[in-house]
């Protein structure tokens, strides 16, 4: 679910509300969902974080882009779901004032597509590194269409990530 934040519209000062859980709750028909923690990141471009998930806590995370472009990726890993094992990707950019809103039971990543790109995202629980896993960001059996990919930067985490077929998932 995507959502818009608003601002002022002046260039040269603004004011932006970026979260409001009464509207949050509205727009996703639910207020089980409150967030606990936000996290910030900076990545440099081709850099591809993820795809990662918690196989118990899972989070829900509410992602913005505060400046810079990213392709963000999710997909979603609930076992019920219509929607299992399939993939959703998405351009966010600093300008559009979009935020993605992926819910708990999905793993998440994305690939920086402008210079720099700074990430702020709100999650539903907190991170529990014993938890987390990731799957690899190139599995043909996901075949997530990264956009203008080349050489992508990883981490050592993000290369090694696994593949589907061999994934472990929460109940």
């Amino acid at each position: 679910m995507i959502f818009e934040y608003s601002d002022s519209g002046n260039q040269h000062e603004f004011s932006i509300e970026t979260f409001s859980q009464q509207e949050f709750n509205q727009a996703i028909h639910s207020s089980k969902y409150k967030f606990v923690q936000d996290n910030q990141s900076k990545s440099l471009k081709h850099v591809l974080r993820g795809m990662h998930y918690q196989i118990k806590n899972p989070q829900g995370k509410l992602i913005r882009v505060l400046n810079g472009s990213i392709f963000d990726v999710a997909i979603d890993f609930r076992r019920n779901s219509k929607t299992f094992c399939q993939w959703f990707g998405i351009q966010l950019d600093s300008n559009s004032k979009h935020q993605i809103w992926i819910p708990p039971g999905f793993a998440h990543g994305f690939l920086t597509t402008s210079d720099s790109a700074e990430i702020l995202y709100k999650t539903t629980d907190y991170w529990y590194p014993e938890y987390e896993r990731t799957i690899l960001w190139s599995d043909p059996d996901i075949n997530i269409n990264w956009p203008n990919l080349v050489k992508p930067i990883l981490t050592e985490k993000d290369a090694k990530g696994t593949h589907l077929k061999d994934a472990e998932f929460y109940d």
